[in-house]
């Protein structure tokens, strides 16, 4: 694995340069991936080759573009085993393409008295929507609550589940924990009540396989710059029977069909929701990251995520002042600690001094952090990548937070 992830490093320019004067260690990956160079070409060879706007032109560069911009719709869509290109929609980011549900489908589906259900491990963007949706129509938002061990209670799920609300929304991996839900048995069950199900898939996507038919979801959202893509990609999937029943998100060129003066008629799904100029250089790219993630191989991923974690999990669980928050079940790819007595932003700092960057706040996850019992935790997230000895450099980092707070740093026993 260390060799998987050194091998791999190569690929991606950012590794050769050096940060506070030391080789740079990226332990973010939940917040935002790093680019290989293949990724990086993509976007150069679009404004090099054939930059010009798609679906309008009938000139050679147009034409390129167009055809390019749909060839990645159509890899998404393989990407994900959706029954059809159609049922992929471009968005900007994972947020939008769940305000975008929100906005339509669920703005006529939820009415007043409805229930929403939503996980305690939400990101601000799959709850902040629904809050808001929720007001607007006098409906009522439920949260599945964790268990002691920080794993949703299923228990308490299928009690929610027996007042049949419209719509469960649920991640497919924790922003903070990096706990994974059991998601397909959770769908079936939503769906044996009638609702709909929408899978946040932001942190999942880049890490392991994604298949929408074996899922069985109604939804699934997730972004292209957490998996080696371009940032302001998004996608939307959505079952090909909803999609065409939706409203158009956003009004304007590209996704009508005829226009009168005072009248105008929408195109199909999935053009009707991508008005304006989109991110083709972005989307173009994309392709370029699935192709590279899968010439990895998923199976490869999730072993390398696995084995850093459990190697982070002994590392820094040797140090008596460091907490750690790691689930009950199945997790991967992240681990969130807190040191006693010191702000996760002051970790942060002295890690960036040796050229260790990680992640402290409350991780757009401000619900979820507070359950934990702390003002905010520092997070280490790893990617294919990233290598044993980055973690132990981390913990090198760590070790200077502890003499930087005079806090005493002698190892637990094993």
């Amino acid at each position: 694995m260390q060799k998987l992830g050194e091998y791999i490093k190569k690929q991606f320019p950012i590794f050769s340069r050096r940060v506070n004067g030391h080789p740079l260690v990226y332990l973010d990956n939940a917040s935002t991936s790093q680019k290989p160079r293949a990724v990086i070409d993509a976007v150069s060879e679009y404004y090099a080759t054939m930059n010009a706007n798609i679906h309008r032109g009938i000139h050679t560069l147009s034409e390129e573009a167009t055809d390019r911009y749909e060839q990645s719709r159509t890899r998404v869509a393989r990407f994900l085993n959706a029954a059809s290109p159609s049922e992929i929609v471009f968005t900007r980011g994972c947020t939008e393409s769940i305000n975008l549900v929100a906005a339509t489908w669920a703005a006529s589906a939820i009415k007043r008295t409805d229930r929403i259900l939503v996980s305690a491990l939400e990101h601000h963007a799959n709850l902040v929507p629904w809050q808001e949706l929720a007001r607007v129509k006098r409906a009522r938002l439920d949260i599945i609550p964790l268990t002691p061990g920080l794993a949703l209670d299923e228990k308490k799920y299928r009690e929610l589940l027996s007042y049949k609300p419209k719509l469960v929304c649920l991640t497919a991996q924790s922003n903070v924990l990096g706990s994974i839900p059991p998601l397909r048995r959770m769908i079936r069950q939503a769906h044996a009540v009638g609702a709909r199900v929408l899978v946040d898939a932001a942190q999942s996507a880049g890490h392991s396989k994604t298949n929408v038919h074996f899922l069985g979801c109604d939804f699934l959202v997730f972004s292209a710059h957490k998996m080696l893509g371009p940032t302001g990609v998004g996608v939307l999937y959505a079952k090909k029977e909803i999609l065409e029943t939706m409203p158009p998100y956003q009004f304007g060129g590209d996704m009508v069909e005829i226009v009168e003066p005072r009248h105008s008629t929408y195109r199909s799904a999935p053009w009707r929701f991508e008005a304006g100029t989109p991110n083709i250089a972005g989307i173009i790219a994309f392709a370029a990251a699935i192709d590279f993630l899968e010439s990895v191989g998923f199976d490869a991923i999730q072993t390398h995520d696995a084995d850093l974690l459990s190697h982070a999990r002994s590392v820094f669980g040797s140090y008596p002042h460091v907490r750690l928050f790691h689930p009950e079940g199945e997790s991967n790819s992240m681990l969130s600690f807190a040191v006693d007595g010191v702000h996760p932003h002051d970790i942060a700092t002295v890690f960036d001094v040796s050229g260790i960057a990680i992640r402290s706040g409350l991780h757009c996850a401000e619900p979820l952090v507070r359950l934990l019992g702390v003002e905010a935790t520092a997070r280490m997230s790893f990617y294919l990548y990233n290598t044993r000895s980055d973690i132990d450099r981390a913990a090198r980092a760590l070790e200077k937070v502890f003499k930087v707070f005079q806090l005493p740093f002698t190892k637990r026993r094993s």
